[in-house]
């Protein structure tokens, strides 16, 4: 029998900064549920929103996947590797940071807010050599349809590399459709979130921003009674 964790989106953790405004799926920061610490190999999903002209000075990470998908507006990334680049709405960037790396991440659009949905995921290896890689992903190649993110390193597919058997999906289902998720095989589990619309899983009904998490399944339905934007994370269930 299926295992399911219900996350609705009122129930997240929430920082208010002024310049950034946060929600927190899983502990982080001030923020601590000791029921909401990671599910599985993902630690960290939080829903940011970074005003016009501010953003995240420098910062160091080290042995964490980071993996950033823009949802609206524009941020200026810049990196201790020598990357200075923008990500925009489609497009999805990846980090590992392995050995250490210094990052910072702003928003130079003085009258927008950027909404990024920014995701740590333990890594299977510690101490690799930092790397980064960015792209575009075309929103047709989701229509009613899984479109494969990020998969594993050595992996020969289309997604974005990271050190974890993990892989990153994103659906834009219309009223009425529905996508099957076929898990790989190993111990892996689902962590499904409804940037917009309304779908139902197992059985659950989930509106914007709710989330849920599903194990010991090897496949479950994805059915939208509204046009809906969903992203699966699929993890390990021992980080």
């Amino acid at each position: 029998m299926a295992k399911t964790i219900f996350h609705p989106a009122n129930e997240r953790g929430h920082a208010n900064h002024g310049w950034l405004d946060a929600h927190h799926s899983f502990s982080f920061a001030n923020w601590y549920d000791p029921s909401k610490v990671h599910f599985g190999a993902l630690r960290v999903l939080n829903d940011d929103i970074v005003k016009g002209g501010t953003g995240f000075g420098k910062h160091p990470h080290d042995n964490m996947e980071i993996i950033t998908i823009i949802l609206d507006g524009t941020l200026a990334h810049k990196d201790s590797m020598g990357h200075e680049q923008t990500i925009v709405p489609g497009e999805v960037q990846v980090m590992s940071a392995g050995s250490g790396v210094v990052h910072s991440e702003y928003n130079h659009d003085p009258h927008n807010s950027v909404n990024l949905l920014q995701t740590w995921i333990f890594p299977n290896k510690r101490g690799v050599t930092p790397r980064y890689d960015q792209r575009a992903f075309d929103e047709a190649g989701r229509k009613n349809q899984l479109q494969m993110l990020v998969s594993p390193i050595d992996n020969d597919d289309e997604g974005l590399k990271i050190h974890q058997d993990a892989w990153i999906y994103r659906t834009n289902l219309d009223a009425g459709h529905s996508v099957t998720h076929k898990l790989h095989e190993g111990r892996q589990g689902a962590y499904i979130f409804v940037i917009s619309g309304q779908v139902e899983i197992d059985g659950k009904t989930l509106n914007k921003r709710d989330a849920i998490g599903i194990s010991d399944v090897e496949a479950y339905d994805i059915k939208a009674s509204a046009d809906s934007d969903v992203i699966i994370f699929e993890v390990p269930m021992v980080a």
